[in-house]
C-alpha cells in the first residue's frame, strides 16, 4: 500500500500571491476571477504531480488572532485587502467545496497555526507532509517528514525545503528561522524586530550566538551601535520571535479521515469550473460543465410517439401535422452558425413528434415544410432559434416566425447562467429526463452523428422538451414582469441581429493585405531600432531573452519575476517606460504585432469566400448586464485608442458602389442613465446644459472654474465618472490613475460629497436589493443577487457593487437594443434601402446609398435619441464616410 501523503496549503497566502501574479480576469457576471484561477491552476498541478492521499487548504478565520492580545499592532501596517481580491475568497471556498478539496479555518487562529498543528500531528505519526506557501515563516516547520514547498515566482514555481536545504541556504536549523525573524522583524506583519538588522546581519549574529536569547545574553561581546541597538530593543526582539513562532497546539476538530482526498468530484467540479468560466481547466480535466439535477430525480423519459420522416408517407404526415406543431428543434453542428452543418429538424405536436433528416429537408418532397419554416405567420417555439435561423439560411432555407426561444427566456430569467443547456432547463422544471448532447453525439474530436433511429429519437426529445418548457417560462416571465421585455425587445432583436449577420459587412481585402504589409514594415523598423539600442539581436518574443536585455544588460529595475526569470508583461513594461526609450518601442512592437496577427491575419481567415464579407455572430445570452457580445469575428474589440488600431476600420467598406458607411453612437449613455436614475441635480444640470461632463465633474470636485481645469484634472474626473458606473474601488482607481490608494479614496470621497444624489442612489439601491433580492433596469430586466444578504463580507460587497451598477449598465444596454428595433421599423416603414450592419457597444453602423444620406443623417440620431424618455436628453453623434474609419 502506498504511504500516506498530506499536502497542506496556506490558502490566504496563495490566493494573495495569485491575485498579484495573474493578469486581470473577469467572467461574464462581472466577477474578478484571476486569483481563483491562479490558485486553482497551482492546486491542480500539485495534485497531478504529487498525488496526495490527504489534502487540506487552511484559511485565516478573521483579522483578529490570539497574537493581537499581546501586541495590538500585529499586522497593523497592512493595507486593506483590495475588494477585487476580497470578493474572490468566497468564490474560491465554494470552488474547493465542489472540487472535493477539504478546507479548514478556526476562529482566533491563523492558517499558519492550523498548518503547524496538523503537520506536527502528522509528523509525529511518521506521515509524509508537504506545506505549500509563499511565506518563509513556514520553514520553521520543516522536519525529516515535512517539506516546505515555498512558492517563489507568482504561483507557478516552488522550491522544496527540508532541514538540509535550510542549512545549505541559511546555515540555520528550521527552529532558528524564528530567531531570524525575531531579529529582522517583518514589515508585512508589522513585527518590529531590531531596527537596522537585516537578513545578513541577523544570520551573522545567529552563527555566533545561536538564538535571540543567546544574542541578547552575549551583547557584552559586541561593540558600538549594534550593541546599543540590541540592548535597547531586546524586548522587541523577544516579542518578535514570539509573534513569528507558529502555534502548534490549535484545538483541532478535523480528524485524519476528514483530510482524505480521493480525487476531484467530477459531478460537481465540472459545473463549478464552468460557472467561473474556466474553460481551459474544464478541457484539461476533461470534465462536463453540465450541472447535476438538484432535488428530486427527474422523471424518466416517457415513450414519445416519434415518426422518422425521411420521405414518403411519413413526410406527408409531418407536413399534414404542421398546423398543430407547437415546437421545433433544428439540430446543428459547429460553433460558428454561419458555417454550421444542419443535421435535421424535429417538429412536435402535443401528441406526436416528427424528425426530418437534413437530406430530406433539402429534397423536392419537403417543399411544403420549407415554406412553413419560412412563413412568418406560422409561430415557432424552439431552443436557440437565432442559431437555427442562420444555419438554415446558409443552406438556402429561409426561416421566420420565431415567437419563443427557450434559451433566450432562460437567460432573462437568470442572466448569470450564460447559454443554459436544454437538458439543464428540463431538469430545472422537473420535466422528463433529456440526455445531454455529448451522451448521444460524443464530445469534441469524438463527435459522431449516430444512426437515424437514435438521432431522430434524441432530436425529437429536444423538441418535446421545448414543448414542456415554454408554458413554464411564460408563467415565470409573467411573474417577474418580464413578458413585455421578452416579447417586445429580446425576441424581435434576435431576428434583427440575424438579418444583420446574414447581410455582413464587406472587407476591402486588398486594403487589409496592404495594411498587413504596412504593419510588417513598422514591426521590422521597430525591431531594427530595438536591436540597435540593445547592441545585439535577440528573440523579442522570448520573455527570458528580453528580460536579460532589459535587466541584466541595460540595468532597468526589476519589477517582478516569473518561473523563467524576469517578468516582462505589459504591466511591468508600462512601469518601466519612463526609464528607457527601448521599453516604449517594445510596447509599440507588441501592439502592432497583435494587430497584425489578430486583426489582419485573423480577419482574412473570417472572410466568407462567397460574399467577400465578414459575418459576425451576436450573442444575446452571454453578458449578465444585457449587453450583446460578438464572435466569428469579434468586431466589438477592435482597439481604437491607437491610430494603428483605428486603421483596421478602413478595410470595412460599403457593399454597393457609391454608398457610404454611416456610424452613430450614444454620447456618455451610462452617465446620462445614472443622472436619470439618481436624480442628482448637478449631474442632470450638466447634461441639460450640454456641458462636457468630465470638465464639469473636475470643476465641482476640485472647486475650480472651467478654464482652470487641466488635462490631468479632467482625466481623473473621467476615470471616476466611468469608475462609479462600474462600482470602482480605491484600489481600481489607483491602478487606473497610477496614484496611491489613499489619494484614490480621497478623490472618490470628494466625488460623493459633490454628487450627493449619486451617493443616495447607491445607498438606496443596495437597501432595495436587500429587501427584494434583485435589481432591475428601467425596462424591468432583472438580475438576482443571492449574496446581497450574505454574512460573508466579501460575497456581500460584490453583490452590493453589482446592485449599484446593473441598473445603469443594463438600462444602457436596453436603450441601444430599443434603438435597433425602432431603427429597423423606421427603415421598413420608409422603404429605405439603407441597412443596419453592426452594433458595437454604444454605436450603430449602417451602409447608406447616396440619395438617402441626408435622410439618414437626421433619421438615425432622431430614432436613437427617442429610444427611451429620460429626465436628461440622450445624445447620438453621427458621422459618415467611404469606410468605417472615415465614419469615425
Amino acid at each position: 500500500m502506498d504511504k500516506d501523503k498530506l499536502i497542506l496549503i496556506d490558502g490566504n497566502n496563495v490566493i494573495y500571491r495569485a491575485f498579484f501574479a495573474m493578469p486581470p480576469l473577469t467572467n461574464t457576471a462581472g466577477q474578478q476571477t484571476n486569483a481563483v484561477y491562479g490558485f486553482t491552476t497551482m492546486l491542480l498541478r500539485l495534485i497531478e504531480e504529487h498525488k496526495p492521499t490527504h489534502l487540506i487548504v487552511a484559511f485565516d478565520a478573521g483579522k483578529v488572532t490570539f497574537r493581537h492580545e499581546g501586541y495590538q499592532d500585529y499586522k497593523g501596517g497592512r493595507q486593506k485587502t483590495p475588494p477585487e481580491l476580497s470578493e474572490q475568497f468566497p468564490l474560491l471556498k465554494d470552488l474547493l467545496k465542489n472540487l472535493g478539496v477539504p478546507q479548514y479555518e478556526i476562529v482566533n487562529y491563523e492558517a499558519d497555526d492550523i498548518i503547524g498543528t496538523i503537520s506536527r500531528e502528522a509528523d509525529e505519526a511518521g506521515r509524509e507532509v508537504m506545506i505549500v506557501s509563499g511565506d518563509k515563516d513556514m520553514l520553521q516547520l520543516a522536519s525529516d517528514h515535512t517539506k516546505i514547498a515555498l512558492i517563489r515566482k507568482g504561483v507557478t514555481e516552488i522550491e522544496l525545503y527540508g532541514p538540509e536545504e535550510i542549512r545549505s541556504k541559511y546555515d540555520l536549523t528550521p527552529e532558528q528561522i524564528i530567531d531570524l525573524k525575531g531579529l529582522m522583524g517583518d514589515a508585512s506583519d508589522n513585527i518590529p524586530g531590531v531596527p537596522g538588522v537585516g537578513e545578513k546581519t541577523a544570520l551573522k549574529l545567529l552563527a555566533q550566538f545561536g538564538s535571540v536569547e543567546g544574542v541578547i545574553a552575549g551583547t557584552g561581546e559586541l561593540k558600538g551601535k549594534m550593541k546599543e541597538k540590541l540592548e535597547t530593543h531586546a524586548d522587541d526582539a523577544v516579542m518578535s520571535k514570539k509573534l513569528a513562532t507558529i502555534f502548534r497546539e490549535v484545538p483541532l476538530t478535523h480528524s485524519w479521515e476528514d483530510m482524505k482526498f480521493s480525487g476531484l468530484k467530477s459531478d460537481t467540479a465540472g459545473p463549478a469550473l464552468a460557472k467561473l468560466e474556466f474553460k481551459s481547466l474544464l478541457e484539461r480535466l476533461n470534465l462536463s460543465g453540465h450541472a447535476p439535477v438538484d432535488g428530486e430525480v427527474a422523471a424518466p423519459a416517457p415513450e414519445l410517439d416519434i415518426v422518422i420522416a425521411a420521405g414518403g408517407s411519413e413526410l406527408d404526415a409531418a407536413v399534414a401535422a404542421l398546423p398543430e406543431v407547437k415546437a421545433l428543434h433544428v439540430e446543428t453542428y459547429g460553433d460558428n452558425p454561419h458555417r454550421s452543418e444542419v443535421i435535421g429538424v424535429a417538429l412536435s405536436t402535443p401528441e406526436k413528434h416528427y424528425f426530418v433528416p437534413f437530406e430530406t429537408l433539402k429534397s423536392g418532397e419537403a417543399e411544403a415544410l420549407r415554406a412553413w419554416l419560412a412563413d412568418e405567420k406560422s409561430p415557432k417555439n424552439g431552443y436557440d432559434l437565432h442559431r437555427a435561423d442562420l444555419a438554415l439560411h446558409w443552406q438556402g432555407i429561409p426561416f421566420a416566425g420565431a415567437v419563443h426561444d427557450v434559451q433566450l427566456a432562460a437567460y432573462l430569467l437568470d442572466p448569470t447562467e450564460a447559454n443554459q443547456n436544454l437538458s439543464d432547463l428540463v431538469a430545472k422544471y422537473g420535466l422528463p429526463h433529456l440526455a445531454a448532447d455529448e451522451e448521444v453525439f460524443g464530445k469534441g474530436a469524438k463527435y459522431k452523428v449516430p444512426e437515424l433511429a437514435v438521432l431522430g429519437a434524441h432530436v425529437a426529445a429536444k423538441s418535446a422538451a421545448v414543448l414542456g418548457v415554454v408554458p413554464k417560462q411564460e408563467q415565470d416571465l409573467a411573474d417577474t414582469a418580464m413578458l413585455k421585455l421578452f416579447h417586445d425587445l429580446e425576441m424581435p432583436l434576435s431576428r434583427i441581429l440575424a438579418d444583420m449577420e446574414k447581410q455582413g459587412i464587406l472587407v476591402n481585402q486588398d486594403g487589409l493585405k496592404e495594411l498587413g504589409r504596412e504593419f510588417e514594415r513598422t514591426i521590422a523598423g521597430l525591431v531594427e531600432q530595438i536591436y540597435e539600442i540593445a547592441g545585439t539581436e535577440f528573440n523579442l518574443n522570448s520573455t527570458k531573452q528580453l528580460g536579460e536585455i532589459l535587466f541584466d544588460k541595460l540595468g532597468l529595475p526589476v519589477v517582478k519575476k516569473t518561473k523563467t526569470g524576469y517578468s516582462t508583461d505589459a504591466e511591468v513594461l508600462e512601469k518601466l517606460a519612463p526609464y528607457h526609450d527601448i521599453v516604449q518601442m517594445i510596447l509599440q512592437y507588441r501592439t502592432i504585432a497583435k494587430l497584425q496577427s489578430t486583426y489582419v491575419e485573423g480577419l482574412l481567415k473570417e472572410i466568407a469566400p462567397s460574399t467577400g464579407k465578414v459575418h459576425t455572430f451576436y450573442r444575446q445570452t452571454i453578458a449578465a448586464t444585457g449587453r450583446l457580445s460578438s464572435q466569428f469575428p469579434n468586431l466589438q474589440n477592435i482597439p481604437i485608442r491607437l491610430e494603428e488600431g483605428r486603421k483596421i476600420r478602413k478595410v470595412f467598406v460599403p457593399s454597393e458602389p457609391g454608398w457610404s458607411i454611416l456610424a452613430a453612437d450614444y454620447s456618455q449613455i451610462e452617465l446620462r442613465v445614472l443622472a436619470h436614475i439618481s436624480d442628482d441635480a448637478r449631474l442632470k444640470d450638466a447634461f441639460l446644459h450640454d456641458m462636457d461632463i468630465h470638465t464639469k465633474t473636475a470643476m465641482d470636485v476640485f472647486g475650480v472654474p472651467a478654464e482652470a481645469v487641466d488635462s490631468n484634472m479632467r482625466r481623473s474626473a473621467k476615470a471616476v465618472n466611468f469608475g462609479i458606473v462600474y462600482g470602482i474601488s480605491d484600489y481600481g482607481l489607483s491602478q487606473n490613475l497610477n496614484i496611491t490608494r489613499k489619494e484614490a479614496a480621497k478623490f472618490i470621497d470628494a466625488y460623493f460629497e459633490v454628487f450627493q444624489g449619486v451617493r443616495r442612489y447607491m445607498d438606496d439601491i443596495v437597501k432595495e436589493a436587500r429587501k427584494a433580492g434583485y435589481v432591475t433596469t428601467l425596462l424591468e430586466r432583472r438580475r438576482y443577487l443571492p449574496e446581497i444578504n450574505a454574512s460573508n463580507f466579501n460575497q456581500r460587497s460584490f453583490a452590493e457593487r453589482t446592485a449599484m451598477n446593473t441598473p445603469i449598465q443594463g438600462t444602457a444596454a436596453d436603450i441601444i437594443k430599443l434603438a435597433m428595433i425602432h431603427m429597423d421599423r423606421a427603415l421598413f416603414e420608409r422603404g429605405l434601402k439603407s441597412r443596419m450592419l453592426l452594433q458595437v457597444h454604444d454605436e450603430l453602423v449602417f451602409e447608406v446609398p447616396e440619395d438617402e444620406l441626408e435622410i439618414m443623417k437626421t433619421l438615425v440620431p432622431e430614432v436613437m435619441e427617442a429610444a427611451l424618455k429620460l429626465s436628461v436628453p440622450l445624445k447620438a453623434e453621427v458621422s459618415y464616410g467611404s469606410d468605417w474609419y472615415e465614419a469615425k
